[in-house]
């Protein structure tokens, strides 16, 4: 008796491991299978990754078990995938009392339970994305809205019929971001009243009448000749005249001159007459300007606009339009929405510290959180005016920050408007993906800096970003930051930063160090918005994953994607991981 309660402990000892072991690839299988899921439900390939599972972790020789299966499927197109597992150990011991074995059967499930989640897109929409993607006709940028419409579909099979929040907001970003609307919205005095941009002023000279300066001079006097022509001439123009200005106002020298006489009367041979001898003397006439009259020519310099109209995205005119023959004509425009930044410094780099903040101080532009000061210009930001931005060089072709006559427009990229975090069905977030369109440069700091903003519970979105859910729980906060590219700003460019050559708000001379200028401040962003916890997903499109990519991203949070169905996987991931796949009993 004593010998068959103690073989049968053994024997029960060993069939619990198995079992136990049994679980646990069941259940590691049905994640799997989950994890598999594409927007093809359960396929031929998700199941195939869940049988996979379940036999790397379950060996049956480790545990003497033979007729060991696994199946799974799903009811719900993937959403729970259910699986059972059998497998049977023989007894060791116990079958000298007739005990042969033991069957083992267990169930798992896997599913996707969804809580609050406030997911912020950050979205490369600059030139490259319209690009087309190997060996096909598709652009990256339709890769992209299908991958944004299928990271939807996901994340709301997994929250249909609960009372989870999904909140999604968007940045666009290429040279600037559009979200001149979502400030106005906050306060329109947080954007300038007036700017002075890089542009150009037409010169109209009407002369009025010469004022003599620099005195007189004469010639010599000519030799004698017989007659008296009497008084002397009128003044006259003589050679070209000269431009200057004076007190800002443009002035014209043009010399003059005119004939003087000098007539006697000459005896000889017993008779009289006259004869005179001349010359001729030269004066500088000065004539002004009052700026009205005729069109001379354009000047390309710093002008400061007034923006009361304008930045309420009302018509404004602007007398910088070109007619065919060059001549000025007013023209109207609409503020976009896209912005320039606050005021910041030109520092060879950046860092932040959860203690002391941004370094070095002064650059409001990288200040996430704070609202301007109204009394302040330097805190605000200001409408971003492509028509009436121009950029120049002089007469030997070279760019200068001097006043110039040479100049030609300078080219602006505006992107889809920015979106506060907002509860979506799917007809308008699809509408939202179609809407976006591929223009400009990669400034991925701006893009970063307005995701940080609209993510933020402590910013100037606070209100929007803090609003509880019905169901009271706690908000998991999100930022997908999606490039094609790596940093690629430009310095003739009109962007967020003005145009930098002429600008030099990030660098010393327009130009130098640009890049890494613009990549010490994006990776400084990033480090600010981990801090406040919002897990940062960064996904490197058709281009090798960057140290500056994979060190912004939180931990295990980045990814690389070849072409469009990678992408599209890459956002599956990311959906699964927000969306906490879980077992479930």
């Amino acid at each position: 008796m004593a010998a068959a309660v103690m073989g049968g402990a053994v024997d029960m000892s060993r069939g619990y491991r198995a079992q136990n072991r049994l679980q646990a690839a069941c259940d590691s299988a049905v994640l799997a299978g989950r994890r598999a899921i594409t927007t093809n439900g359960y396929d031929s390939h998700a199941e195939d990754v869940a049988d996979s599972y379940f036999a790397t972790n379950f060996d049956p020789d480790a545990y003497e078990a033979d007729s060991v299966s696994f199946t799974s499927d799903s009811s719900d197109n993937g959403n729970t995938v259910a699986g059972t597992a059998t497998a049977r150990v023989d007894t060791a011991i116990m079958k000298i009392f007739g005990f042969d074995n033991f069957d083992f059967a267990v169930a798992c499930t896997a599913t996707m339970g969804v809580g609050n989640s406030d997911v912020v897109m950050v979205l490369d929409t600059t030139g490259s994305m319209n690009s087309n993607l190997s060996g096909t006709f598709d652009t990256r940028i339709e890769a992209l809205r299908t991958a944004m419409t299928n990271f939807y579909d996901t994340l709301a099979g997994a929250t249909s019929g609960s009372n989870a929040r999904i909140r999604y907001g968007f940045v666009p970003y290429s040279s600037s971001v559009n979200v001149g609307q979502l400030i106005s919205d906050l306060d329109p005095d947080y954007l300038v009243a007036s700017r002075t941009i890089q542009s150009r002023q037409a010169i109209f000279i009407s002369w009025g009448e010469p004022t003599v300066s620099g005195g007189t001079s004469s010639g010599n006097w000519s030799s004698w000749a017989w007659g008296c022509p009497g008084s002397a001439t009128s003044w006259e123009d003589y050679g070209s005249p000269s431009q200057s200005t004076s007190g800002g106002n443009p002035v014209q020298t043009q010399q003059q001159r005119r004939r003087v006489y000098d007539c006697s009367t000459y005896y000889g041979s017993a008779i009289s007459r006259w004869r005179y001898e001349y010359r001729n003397v030269v004066q500088d006439g000065e004539y002004t300007t009052d700026g009205s009259g005729t069109f001379v020519a354009w000047e390309y310099k710093p002008v400061t606009y007034d923006l009361a109209s304008y930045k309420t995205f009302s018509t404004a005119s602007t007398l910088t339009g070109s007619d065919y023959s060059g001549n000025p004509v007013w023209e109207s425009s609409i503020w976009e929405g896209c912005i320039e930044e606050r005021q910041t410094v030109s520092a060879s780099s950046f860092s932040y510290s959860s203690v002391s903040g941004m370094s070095p101080g002064g650059a409001f532009d990288l200040d996430i959180d704070s609202a301007p000061d109204t009394s302040n210009d330097a805190t605000k930001w200001a409408p971003m005016w492509p028509e009436v931005a121009y950029r120049r060089w002089n007469g030997s072709g070279y760019y200068t920050t001097s006043t110039t006559s040479n100049g030609t427009r300078a080219s602006s990229y505006c992107p889809a408007r920015a979106r506060l975090l907002s509860e979506m069905d799917e007809s308008a977030f699809d509408a939202y993906a179609n809407s976006l369109t591929a223009e400009g440069s990669t400034y991925l700091d701006i893009g970063m800096l307005w995701g940080a903003r609209l993510s933020s519970p402590q910013g100037i979105f606070a209100d929007n970003v803090n609003t509880d859910p019905d169901n009271g729980a706690e908000v998991a906060r999100h930022i997908i930051f999606m490039t094609d590219g790596v940093m690629e700003p430009s310095y003739t460019i009109q962007s967020a930063y003005g145009i930098e050559y002429f600008d030099r708000r990030v660098t010393d001379n327009g130009y130098s160090n640009q890049a890494s200028r613009h990549t010490s401040r994006f990776l400084a962003i990033c480090r600010a918005i981990k801090a406040k916890g919002i897990r940062i997903w960064a996904i490197a499109f058709t281009s090798g994953l960057s140290n500056d990519l994979r060190t912004c991203a939180s931990d295990n949070s980045s990814f690389t994607a070849d072409d469009a169905e990678e992408l599209d996987e890459a956002f599956q991931e990311i959906a699964k991981q927000v969306g906490e796949l879980r077992i479930i009993q």
